[in-house]
């Protein structure tokens, strides 16, 4: 069978399907409900009405509830996309803190940190880099020892999109808290699969995107907690309380308040079912190919997301070799691929080379299924034999 007439979505880190829910709850404002939610007209105005009603709901999967003397939930502004929110994060937390010249990352972020900071480099801002073990796991000890009084703000992702770690942010919070830093976490890859509430958190600032959990592309959040001073990176008119200009997606952001709702619902068969829908998928080509390994803190990880390595080929002819059969992964982030050098976040890890270029990442979701996973455990031990065999690394 060609991937003409089958098709197994195991990306899902890199995107998702849009819900046929989402799908239903957006198609009025696409239609019927065009109005500009600015509008002073009841046409308008219920627009605006449903821009609310996504906002409540979610801030209500964030754990964020906090009310405005509006009756808003103003920690939630809307973005275009998680790379827009890290980037709004980041610059705000310079400007308005104009006496520290400083930022502090993990070398495992996603590009849409790690690039915002080597451009600000070039800008003569300080930047610091917390490494990793090689499991992927944060060196806390050597974030205590960089953070500073001169540091403004302190960005980690909460999951990663390669690999699946999940990251202590709390701890790491009250780290940067302790020097007067803000605190930021990327957390387009932990919404809808790490259970949490940000009430009970220190966390400053969150980025989330809607096509990560099911919603449409093109739509994002940034979650600033009240009383956190805050510079616009969208400058226009006088949306999202003049936070963010530009009109509203209005359909993307009531599709992103039904995913967030869906995804609170469907929380717990996250962490059960598509959870063991990944070990098993993990157990299986770990126990038929030899020569392999899985990546990353197997302990605390997200419940979807495997990395595997296959010694002495590269992931890229194991990716098109999975594609004839319908097979759709990947060799790391969906923003990486493409390049000739192996993942980062693999290299931070001191993974081998001869392991790092073959590494392959699966992410499954909920609408994954058992009979999927065995057509792949199926189908990866000959297109790993085949390749091996034209591998003269292999050979010898």
């Amino acid at each position: 069978m060609n991937k003409k007439n089958k098709v197994v979505y195991f990306d899902n880190n890199a995107t998702t399907a849009v819900a046929p829910e989402v799908f239903e709850a957006m198609k009025p404002y696409l239609t019927e409900f065009y109005g500009n939610p600015s509008s002073m007209y009841y046409f308008g105005g219920r627009v605006g009405q449903a821009l609310d009603k996504a906002r409540a709901q979610i801030a209500d999967l964030l754990g964020s509830s906090f009310i405005d003397p509006k009756g808003k939930h103003s920690e939630i502004i809307f973005t275009s996309c998680g790379t827009e929110s890290d980037n709004t994060a980041i610059l705000s937390a310079l400007q308005t803190c104009p006496k520290r010249n400083k930022i502090i990352v993990s070398k495992v972020e996603h590009p849409a940190v790690l690039n915002v900071a080597k451009e600000l480099e070039r800008r003569n801002i300080k930047v610091g880099y917390i490494p990793v073990d090689s499991k992927g796991r944060i060196d806390l000890q050597r974030l205590e020892e960089m953070v500073d009084e001169d540091t403004a703000l302190v960005s980690v992702m909460w999951a990663n999109n390669e690999i699946g770690n999940i990251y202590p942010v709390q701890k790491i919070a009250e780290i940067a808290h302790n020097y007067g830093a803000l605190f930021h976490t990327d957390a387009v890859q932990a919404v809808g699969k790490v259970p949490f509430s940000l009430d009970d958190m220190d966390i400053d600032m969150l980025s989330l995107s809607g096509h990560k959990l099911h919603a449409p592309k093109g739509v994002g959040v940034l979650y600033v907690k009240r009383g956190v001073r805050f510079r616009p990176f969208m400058v226009g008119g006088h949306q999202e309380k003049s936070r963010r200009g530009g009109t509203e997606n209005v359909s993307g952001i009531v599709a992103l308040g039904r995913a967030c709702e869906l995804a609170k619902a469907n929380m717990e068969y996250e962490n059960t079912v598509v959870k063991a829908l990944r070990d098993r998928l993990e157990k299986g080509i770990l126990e038929r190919v030899p020569s392999t390994r899985a990546n990353g803190d197997l302990e605390h990880r997200l419940p979807n997301t495997s990395s595997i390595s296959f010694d002495f080929i590269e992931g890229e002819a194991i990716l098109m070799m999975l594609d004839e059969f319908g097979i759709c992964a990947s060799s790391g982030s969906a923003c990486t691929t493409g390049s000739l050098e192996p993942s980062h976040v693999l290299r931070s890890m001191g993974i081998p080379y001869t392991a790092a270029h073959g590494t392959v990442r699966f992410s499954l979701s909920c609408y994954n299924t058992e009979e999927e996973v065995d057509y792949v455990i199926d189908k990866i031990p000959a297109v790993i034999e085949t390749l091996r065999k034209m591998s003269p690394y292999w050979n010898h």
